[in-house]
């Protein structure tokens, strides 16, 4: 299908989905939100590992379109809102991991983006933040939420209500990246750690994602009760049986994802 806004590239089972709109430096509008919702509609189903980035050395998404949401009224502003969470919302639950590699800018939407995927690395030019209060709005597309569960409600409530943006370091040793390279480096090294997953049994690392999600808001109890009963489904897997005869037998293991 062709997109107005998206570039989608596909090899070796990872597809690359890169947002392009570079006269707004990737801002997000309806129309780039609906089109990622039908792309992940029709994401092949042989895909193992999805790559997400942004069009251009500048920015990965720079944010929400402020022109689109300037003349909006209350009950248009959460219907904004609800499109950028249940898009979002669906990238956060895709049965494969999803790695966000953020080249420049993401800030507001940007951010919010970069949080609902698995993994996010970046290239040391990044620029993390929600700024949305200084707009007189606050994070819509479920910055709130997501912000406090990685980095912590003390530096998430410092950052939303100031407006601060953190540089790329900064965004490391506060785990909200998993690690920063050079411009040239960034896609390289998500491809390479793409290529690591892909290489591992697909239904483990399916059921090992939504046993992480799941589990996340559970107590102790229900979630260690929730993974004992993925890890006994594994056993009713093929892929289990090739991977434990592989090890036994000193071989590479041959997924076939059954």
């Amino acid at each position: 299908m062709e997109y107005s806004y998206l570039k989608v590239k596909s090899e070796n089972a990872v597809c690359t989905l890169t947002i392009s709109a570079p006269k707004s430096l990737n801002a997000l509008n309806s129309i780039i939100l609906k089109e990622i919702d039908s792309f992940l509609d029709q994401l092949d189903k042989n895909i193992k590992v999805l790559v997400i980035t942004g069009d251009g050395e500048k920015s990965f998404v720079a944010g929400a379109d402020i022109s689109e949401m300037c003349n909006l009224n209350d009950e248009e502003g959460e219907t904004f809102g609800r499109l950028g969470a249940r898009v979002f919302r669906r990238i956060e639950t895709l049965p494969i991991p999803v790695i966000a590699a953020v080249n420049g800018f993401a800030l507001g939407g940007g951010c919010e983006l970069a949080m609902a995927c698995d993994i996010r690395i970046c290239s040391d030019n990044a620029r993390f933040g929600q700024p949305e209060v200084g707009l007189g709005i606050i994070p819509g597309f479920s910055g709130t939420y997501r912000l406090a569960k990685l980095v912590g409600m003390g530096y998430a409530k410092e950052m939303i209500y100031s407006g601060k943006a953190i540089k790329a370091d900064e965004a490391l040793r506060i785990g909200l990246v998993n690690a920063v390279y050079t411009q040239e480096e960034l896609l390289e090294a998500a491809y390479k750690m793409a290529a690591k997953i892909c290489a591992m049994a697909p239904i483990a690392v399916r059921y090992a994602k939504e046993c992480i999600n799941a589990e996340y808001d559970l107590d102790a109890d229900a979630a260690i009760a929730y993974e004992n009963k993925v890890f006994g489904q594994c056993f009713a897997t093929r892929d289990q049986k090739e991977g434990m005869e592989a090890f036994l037998n000193k071989r590479n293991a041959e997924f076939k994802n059954e």
